[in-house]
């Protein structure tokens, strides 16, 4: 399983990411509730090093932000492809889940982000179809878009401008996916075929779950 951890580093955080990161943030309320944790909110309290934020990690050699942690901030708003996210293209781990993104799109310019081996924008009231961008992040391991609900409890995103096919073909490292609530339209037969790498799979909806020994 992928996973970042904080690591020491010399250098500051440049300044264009650090201005691009405090861009992000303003984009967006800050809606606390009693159960989550915004992150966030200590970051002017943590100096000008973005690198030594709670949530962000960085490359020791670099300082490049190379992992984004922001599971759980109570971030309200929407995101489209101005985002300054979009600009921090060393990133290789993005983690967005729980938050309130307010119906919006996937931005296709997530394919910006090329370096990314782990993305999940799961939980966090995204919309709409999967952008056709998604199958560019050629670097991708874990990919979790699962569970994008309505007030009603219906899934939000469909896969059909991208079919599954097409996802399986082009994220050829992929070994971790999960599509629960995702509407799909495409044979998902087929498509397994071509997920040689899939060591964890999980439509929900279909009730296919499963780890590949």
């Amino acid at each position: 399983m992928i996973s970042f951890q904080p690591s020491s580093h010399q250098q500051l955080c440049h300044k264009d990411e650090y201005l691009t990161i405090m861009q992000f943030k303003d984009n967006f309320l800050i809606e606390r509730q009693a159960s989550t944790y915004p992150k966030v909110n200590l970051w002017n309290s943590q100096g000008v090093d973005c690198c030594s934020w709670e949530g962000i990690w960085c490359d020791q050699d670099t300082s490049n932000v190379i992992g984004l942690d922001l599971s759980s901030s109570c971030l309200f708003g929407s995101i489209n492809s101005s985002s300054g996210l979009f600009h921090l293209g060393h990133l290789q781990y993005l983690n967005l889940p729980l938050n309130d993104f307010n119906f919006s799109m996937i931005p296709a310019a997530v394919e910006n982000l090329s370096k990314l081996t782990y993305l999940n924008l799961s939980s966090s009231f995204f919309s709409s179809q999967i952008p056709l961008e998604i199958s560019k992040l050629h670097n991708l391991a874990k990919l979790n878009l699962s569970f994008n609900l309505d007030y009603s409890h219906q899934g939000l995103l469909e896969l059909k401008r991208l079919n599954l096919n097409s996802l399986a073909q082009n994220l050829t490292k992929l070994e971790w996916l999960d599509l629960s609530s995702v509407g799909i339209n495409s044979p998902i037969t087929k498509a397994l075929a071509n997920m040689s790498s899939l060591t964890y799979l999980h439509f929900g909806q279909y009730g296919l779950l499963g780890k590949f020994l």
